[in-house]
């Protein structure tokens, strides 16, 4: 399985090489596919902090058994239309590909279906699982927070106590009706954190010494900084909400919104202290047949997307992209000519091949 070059690899070749990894550290053979396509497509989407660079630390994590290899997730409550979980801290990928299943299970009984997950492991990208809710003509919301980690302070304070939790939603378009020339068919697909970056992006440029590209980050004295050395440790100090300093109120709300659904749904959250890596989660799915109709729904959904990427822009500015479309040029390019992964990558997964005895890409 040689990379396509120096720094471009196949995206099938890495899919097969994290599979491998997860299998010998003793995931069964769909949790590991779970994980591993996952992973990948993050890549392929671009978002390479919760890609393949996600592996070696689940690796670890199986290791030491704080990621459970086996077992199924509890039910806690079922009422048709609305499905709770209790995952215990099972691979994430694969509890929310089991739970997008779930939905499409139900979703003629009931065109809206909610499942809330709680003690799930990890995740990974949330617009990574997006598209296979979009290719089915239907609408999809992700949330997740994490009780037991922080990160993001609330608004105006210089202390972390939430995590950065995103939410993602994704829903189809089509052909501009009023404009079918346009060729825009791609599916809208949002990703956001309530913060203004996340930890992993913020980890990732403290150890290359670099700077975050703005003030994206709080001091232990209140003042807005760049320099990622600025938090975590004896250093204190916090990411900001979305909205930084002068409107961080609106982030810090929507991320309060994002803990009420997971954690808070789920009923358990951070009034218990969990310890771990995990993850709360909200999953909801809606079919549009069982409201304006299908038909209806992709016809608005089109002309706004249009409506939006004609908008005028300032001279010499990129035309606006709707959320989600660079990501999937992005896909679409990898799948094509190879993904590039970031640098740290390869030598943070060589010792796990070196020891279970699987070949790198």
């Amino acid at each position: 399985m040689p990379p396509v070059d120096d720094n471009r690899y196949r995206p099938d070749a890495l899919v097969l090489f994290a599979i491998a990894l997860l299998d010998a550290a003793g995931l069964p053979a769909e949790r590991a596919r779970a994980v591993a396509e996952i992973l990948v497509e993050a890549d392929l989407l671009g978002h390479t902090t919760h890609g393949l660079d996600m592996l070696a630390p689940y690796l670890k994590e199986i290791e030491q058994g704080s990621m459970a290899r086996t077992g199924e997730p509890e039910v806690v409550n079922d009422v048709g239309a609305a499905l709770t979980w209790d995952g215990h801290k099972l691979p994430g990928p694969w509890l929310v590909r089991k739970a997008i299943a779930e939905t499409r299970s139900r979703i003629l009984a009931h065109p809206v279906v909610t499942v809330v997950i709680r003690r799930s492991h990890h995740i990974g990208c949330l617009q990574a699982y997006l598209k296979s809710i979009t290719d089915a003509g239907l609408i999809g919301l992700l949330l997740t927070s994490d009780p037991a980690g922080a990160g993001v302070a609330p608004h105006g304070g210089i202390a972390s106590r939430i995590t950065p939790n995103p939410l993602a939603m994704g829903f189809p378009t089509g052909p501009d009706p009023l404009n079918p020339g346009a060729g825009h068919t791609d599916p809208v697909l949002i990703d956001v954190s309530m913060s203004t970056s996340t930890n992993a992006m913020v980890k990732r440029v403290k150890a290359q010494g670099g700077r975050l590209p703005g003030p994206w980050l709080v001091d232990r004295d209140g003042n807005a900084t760049d320099d990622p050395a600025a938090i975590g440790g004896d250093a204190g100090g916090a990411l900001l909400p979305l909205g930084g300093l002068d409107l961080g109120h609106k982030g810090f709300a929507l991320g309060l919104m994002v803990e009420a659904l997971t954690s808070g749904l789920a009923g358990y959250g951070r009034s218990l202290q969990p310890t771990g890596w995990q993850g709360s989660v909200f999953l909801q799915v809606l079919d549009p047949d069982a409201f304006g109709g299908r038909d209806g729904f992709v016809r608005e959904a089109a002309y706004l997307a249009e409506l939006c990427r004609t908008t005028p822009v300032a001279p010499g500015r990129p035309p606006v992209r709707m959320p989600g479309e660079g990501a999937l040029s992005r896909r679409r390019h990898h799948l094509r000519s190879g993904v590039t992964l970031p640098a740290t990558t390869m030598p943070a997964l060589e010792p796990y091949a070196a020891k279970y005895g699987v070949a790198l890409p």
